[in-house]
């Protein structure tokens, strides 16, 4: 899994929260505890994918475009990280005379596959208004 995933999820959580809908990535990056560099970046995905819009100038910022309560995590994951269960290195050679290490590639290949649409599943059950509910929010 990687880190743009999850500043994705924690920034559109954050828009979801605010009255408006609206930050700009100073105040985004604060509240994810990062780079506003990399809330720029991850926004970026976000704008192509249609979660998010630009205002320019004063008072601009991020503003959430989607109704929180149906933008999955699935959706998100997709988008940001989608094949990053499965590893980039997996151990064997096919060409091995071993049957354990010319087969280990393949194995490993189908259970990671496996495992990433049980991870889409199950994100899929979860939407961006699910984790600001599950948030205790401090008034």
């Amino acid at each position: 899994m990687n880190s743009e995933f999850t500043i994705a999820v924690h920034s559109l959580v954050y828009l979801a929260y605010l009255p408006e809908r609206m930050a700009p990535s100073e105040v985004i990056a604060e509240n994810v505890s990062t780079n506003p560099a990399r809330v720029r970046k991850v926004m970026s995905h976000l704008r192509k994918g249609g979660y998010v819009d630009t205002r320019e100038g004063a008072g601009g910022g991020y503003r959430l475009t989607l109704d929180p309560a149906v933008v999955s995590l699935a959706d998100i994951y997709r988008l940001m990280a989608q094949g990053s269960v499965i590893p980039s290195w997996c151990s064997g050679d096919p060409d091995s005379d071993c049957v354990v290490g010319s087969n280990m590639r393949s194995v490993m290949n189908g259970i990671f596959c496996t495992a990433e649409k049980q991870l889409e599943s199950y994100f899929g059950g979860i939407t961006v208004a699910d984790v600001l509910g599950r948030i205790k929010v401090c008034k």
